[in-house]
């Protein structure tokens, strides 16, 4: 069964990332008296993730949060990234895939948080493959015990694989009986405050603990395919992930939910 869910596709669309969409002061602004979210309950959680960066750009400074709170967190990765560059072979992409997975691995470690679970799925089709999703989420959560809490990319991110592991999470979360928890990331981009498409009667600021931001920031560094300037197109001077974008999602709180 998977949920229905409205998505944002479109206005993320309408927004790329080659304009610079909402300023993060407009953020901060917006979450000053935000509510925060209750985190006494949870001995564990599965921080699921539709490519390789997405853990830590939004939700990295809450697994730290949650790891020194002694949370058991484990990262999964739907797919390994391996669309990120278009214009590249076969060969590349399989470079690319491996690059992305090492980039993971570095970036658990710096969060202090163990290896990433790779379900190996492919990056761009994840739409196609949200039942596989839905299962491989309810099986690594039928493993869990205690009080299990799952976290996944936000249903209306706008992210087409974003929306999809998102709403594959929400099925498994409901097949399992365990609490749901939804990270935006291109939500900042394109929405704006107030925004109708937000839910923003749900949404809750995870507080965090002390370093937990900066170590956030040193992850994030860990993902040089994503940030610098890509090999496979020396044409194109710009990185895939533009210093404005990297700069609000460092910039901002993050929230759930």
């Amino acid at each position: 069964m998977t949920l229905t869910h409205v998505g944002n596709c479109a206005r993320f669309a309408a927004t790329p990332l080659t304009v610079d969409g909402t300023p993060a002061q407009d953020w901060l602004d917006a979450l000053a008296a935000a509510p925060e979210l209750d985190l006494d309950g949870c001995d564990e959680i599965i921080v699921v993730a539709a490519h390789p960066d997405d853990e830590t750009l939004g939700f990295g400074t809450s697994i730290v949060t949650l790891a020194e709170r002694g949370v058991r967190v484990q990262v999964v990765a739907a797919s390994d990234g391996g669309a990120s560059h278009h214009g590249i072979g076969l060969l590349e992409r399989l470079q690319l895939e491996r690059i992305r997975r090492d980039e993971l691995h570095r970036a658990t470690t710096v969060l202090g948080i163990p290896a990433p679970i790779f379900l190996g799925l492919p990056d761009g089709e994840l739409s196609k493959h949200e039942q596989r999703v839905e299962d491989l989420l309810t099986e690594i959560l039928e493993t869990t015990s205690g009080r299990t809490w799952i976290a996944a990319t936000w249903r209306g991110d706008g992210h087409p694989d974003h929306e999809a592991v998102g709403r594959a999470a929400a099925t498994a979360a409901q097949r399992c009986g365990v609490a749901l928890l939804e990270y935006p990331l291109w939500m900042w981009h394109w929405a704006t405050p107030g925004d109708a498409a937000v839910p923003w009667d749900r949404l809750r600021v995870v507080p965090p603990a002390a370093h937990a931001h900066a170590r956030k920031a040193a992850a994030t560094q860990c993902y040089r395919s994503q940030i610098q300037v890509p090999e496979a197109d020396p044409a194109d001077p710009a990185p895939l992930l533009p210093s404005f974008v990297l700069r609000r999602l460092l910039a901002v709180r993050e929230v759930v939910f």
